[in-house]
């Protein structure tokens, strides 16, 4: 049979799968009876965990408190804290890099040696490179966005454009969507009777939070699709339409994240739809995917600068 302290955590690990137990069930886990059950129970409410008795069932479930709690965490899931602290302490959200380091102490503190060497491990032997710095963005901001989403009320903000213009926007907010090193509000425009996506680095919400709202389906089914649809393709001011001589699927394995929206046509072919900057940049993305394509749509100068860029490569190689 367990020890006293030993079945304590045991029993805490169970309830913090979140599931209903029953006292006979949890008795049979524990190799214990159904009294001792309750007499633990009760030792961990004396420790700060809310464990609630469900009625009818003479069941226990574990709910959320108003104070903290030790948690109990495995070995892989006290890395993957820590991993993840080490990623906010030099993350885009504002205001919790110390935050973060206080707690990654903390935790770093108590691991076993075993696991502190594992993370020390991977600590010394990783390298950040050739990541650009992300925007930052307050979590007052984040919080008052998802709780607006949340709530299903209208919200409105001061928003700057990306060449400088101000505005303010009212909108139905759906969802936030953290893309790259950027955070999006995709929402419905009242103004402009249409989804609209916003950086959240460029905005300023206004309090308070206007009336509440019917929910509205997600824009084309899915927020993601949607947000790396409106990136890759209409908000660019150079875009070209190309079809490439491969199937969709073998396509979307050579792609990044946002580059552009893949349409399959048949087995062997597909529609590529993307934006850049410039004409230049567009040229390198088309033929950074490395298949045969025919180039369907796009203003003249792109088709001048994939000359330019086949012209170069054949002087480099004569």
């Amino acid at each position: 049979m367990l020890q006293t302290s030993a079945r304590l955590l045991k029993l805490l690990s169970l309830l913090q799968t979140h599931r209903h137990w029953s006292g006979t069930e949890l008795a049979a886990r524990l190799e214990i009876t159904p009294r001792t059950v309750r007499r633990d129970v009760e030792r961990l409410r004396e420790l700060g965990y809310p464990v609630h008795a469900t009625q009818g069932t003479a069941g226990y479930r574990l709910g959320a408190g108003a104070t903290l709690p030790p948690l109990l965490l495995d070995d892989d899931e006290a890395v993957a804290v820590v991993i993840g602290l080490r990623s906010a302490a030099d993350g885009s959200v504002a205001g919790i890099e110390a935050t973060s380091l206080r707690a990654l102490t903390k935790l770093e503190q108590v691991l076993p040696s075993r696991l502190r060497h594992r993370v020390q491990t991977l600590h010394a032997a990783t390298v950040r490179a050739g990541v650009a710095p992300s925007p930052q963005v307050s979590p007052t901001t984040l919080m008052a966005i998802a709780d607006a989403c949340r709530r299903h009320e209208r919200l409105r903000f001061d928003y700057t454009g990306p060449r400088g213009e101000e505005s303010v926007r009212s909108t139905e907010p759906h969802s936030l969507v953290h893309f790259g090193r950027y955070w999006y509000l995709v929402a419905w425009d009242t103004d402009r009777e249409d989804w609209r996506t916003f950086r959240v680095d460029r905005l300023a919400p206004r309090t308070p939070t206007g009336p509440r709202f019917a929910p509205r389906d997600a824009p084309d089914g899915d927020v993601a699709g949607y947000l790396a649809h409106r990136l890759s393709w209409r908000t660019w001011p150079c875009r070209a339409t190309v079809t490439l001589h491969e199937s969709a699927e073998t396509i979307l394995r050579r792609i990044w994240p946002g580059m552009g929206i893949v349409e399959p046509l048949d087995d062997g072919n597909c529609l590529l739809r993307l934006g850049a900057e410039t004409a230049r940049d567009l040229a390198w993305m088309i033929t950074s995917v490395d298949v045969d394509f025919t180039l369907d749509e796009a203003p003249a100068e792109v088709a001048d600068a994939l000359r330019s860029q086949g012209e170069r490569c054949l002087r480099a190689v004569r």
